[in-house]
């Protein structure tokens, strides 16, 4: 199984753009960790087990092969105060969501559904279906 934290993981283009997003919010003040980059289907069928089939919380509801974190093009992060990561405050996120936005970035603290507030994407317009199709971002 394949959970990575590794930006390099993620599709160059992608990667571009998560580092422009550190170095974004460390220009605010606000220190982040990349938590998750990409997840093989493995990885994210274990994720998709939690609350459901498996002990813990629910943390997705996208299964195996329905998550952009699948294809290399979505990171979570989280800022961290005083050493600790702060999953708590969602204004700090707020801040963070707008940071990534202003660099073109999806933040998943819009979504309607299923608000995610620790989840940026850049899909380069392709949808989930194209993706799962084969289509990929250019890198």
């Amino acid at each position: 199984m394949i959970n990575s934290r590794k930006i390099e993981d993620l599709n160059p283009h992608v990667a571009t753009l998560c580092k422009a997003f550190i170095a974004a919010c460390d220009k605010s003040g606000i220190n982040v960790i990349i938590t998750s980059t990409y997840r093989d289907n493995a990885s994210q069928a274990a994720l998709y087990a939690q609350g459901r089939t498996a002990p813990g919380q629910k943390v997705t509801n996208a299964k195996a092969g329905e998550s952009f974190h699948n294809y290399r093009v979505a990171f979570d992060f989280v800022p961290i105060v005083n050493g600790k990561a702060d999953w708590n405050d969602a204004s700090l996120f707020e801040k963070c969501g707008e940071i990534a936005e202003g660099l073109g970035l999806e933040w998943a603290g819009r979504w309607h559904t299923f608000k995610e507030l620790a989840h940026c994407q850049y899909t380069g317009g392709l949808t989930l279906a194209e993706l799962q199709e084969g289509k990929a971002l250019a890198a």
